[in-house]
């Protein structure tokens, strides 16, 4: 059986891990290395999209890094209990046309008992910004 480290229930120690060890996989730009933080059938929503099992979140994330160049990834632990953490992030990227954006955004996760993410609810809001204001 797939597992993925830390598992829950979690401690503010196993959260901050959980936390950071997302944005690591994040910033890789790696869908497949991402993936396998998820169940086989995780349920997804980011944005107004939905998002189900897997293979479409490697479609989803393959299409998403080939339109956000230069894509630098911030998260930050909210809170926590048992099975689901709350992330607040930000990220910038520019699109191909060279203009900068920040999303902002914030995440609710649920874990099954292998540590694995069954679960991700994404609100997301972009901004468009100048090179010179980003701070990623």
């Amino acid at each position: 059986m797939e597992q993925k480290l830390p598992l829950p229930p979690f401690n503010l120690d196993t959260a901050r891990e959980k936390v950071q060890l997302a944005e690591d996989a994040w910033n890789s730009r790696d869908p497949e290395r991402v993936a396998l933080a998820y169940t086989v059938d995780t349920e997804w929503r980011n944005r107004s999209q939905f998002i189900n099992g897997r293979a479409e979140v490697v479609a989803f994330l393959s299409g998403k890094w080939q339109r956000e160049l230069g894509y630098k990834l911030r998260k930050e632990l909210w809170a926590f209990m048992d099975n689901r953490i709350a992330v607040r992030f930000e990220y910038e990227y520019r699109n191909e046309a060279g203009q900068w954006f920040r999303a902002y955004g914030n995440e609710n996760w649920e874990f099954d008992e292998h540590g694995l993410m069954r679960k991700r609810y994404a609100s997301i809001n972009d901004l468009e910004i100048a090179e010179s204001d980003r701070r990623l």
